[in-house]
């Protein structure tokens, strides 16, 4: 069951006629399958897909979808950064992140760079749809627990999260989620299509910001903060 209150950051309503959505994934099983379902549904259509983050500003750009459906391990870039230029440059454009990360680990980041709502990819066929139709209506579309975190960093006035994993950019926090699911350097090479070479800089980069000494620290602290959060 999932939680909804209105942002201040779009209104509900839209063009006459169908929701247009665009999606944007990497993976083309995924992109068929999420087609196929929305095809399914009266009154929503796809308006176009991509599956890197050039690609996807170019549809943006081309198409105006009313509903981008993003995924946040693209190539070319993290989908979060993706939703940050989106926000900048179509500001009328709602946002869904659908990704296979726990809601945990990145809603919150996706709510900050823009997004309206956050949808694990093993949740059901009808969910999703729902999670579209609230998200265009301009409406929060998130986990109960989720939204009373973001509610209460808003009624405090900071941010709801000080860990110094918070200090982690969105690669960063990928590449760190990664590792606390037991992944290796090279598994995560391949999954985020970057050069081995690349995510050790990643892991060098994360030990400095967490003040951890060597790989093994690296590697129980994302094991814990992964498994304490699901």
């Amino acid at each position: 069951m999932k939680d909804v209150f209105n942002s201040d950051r779009g209104s509900p309503g839209g063009p006459s006629g169908s929701v247009r959505i665009l999606i944007v994934d990497d993976h083309p099983i995924f992109r068929r399958g999420l087609r196929d379902l929305v095809e399914s549904e009266p009154d929503l259509v796809i308006c176009g897909e991509a599956s890197t983050v050039d690609e996807a500003l170019q549809q943006v750009a081309l198409k105006r979808p009313d509903v981008a459906v993003i995924d946040l391990s693209l190539k070319g870039g993290h989908g979060l950064e993706l939703i940050k230029q989106i926000r900048q440059d179509h500001p009328g454009i709602k946002m869904l992140v659908c990704s296979v990360s726990a809601e945990s680990h990145f809603a919150e980041r996706a709510v900050h760079a823009g997004a309206l709502g956050y949808v694990n990819k093993q949740e059901a066929a009808d969910e999703l749809i729902e999670a579209v139709r609230q998200v265009f209506r301009g409406e929060l579309y998130l986990s109960s627990p989720m939204a009373k975190r973001l509610l209460h960093g808003l009624v405090g006035g900071q941010k709801t999260d000080t860990s110094p994993v918070e200090n982690l950019t969105d690669r960063e926090m990928e590449v760190f989620q990664m590792l606390g699911q037991g992944q290796t350097t090279k598994q995560i090479a391949r999954q985020l299509d970057l050069s081995p070479k690349t995510i050790e800089a990643h892991r060098e980069n994360i030990k400095t910001k967490l003040n951890l000494i060597n790989s093994v620290q690296l590697s129980h602290f994302a094991f814990r903060w992964v498994h304490e959060r699901e």
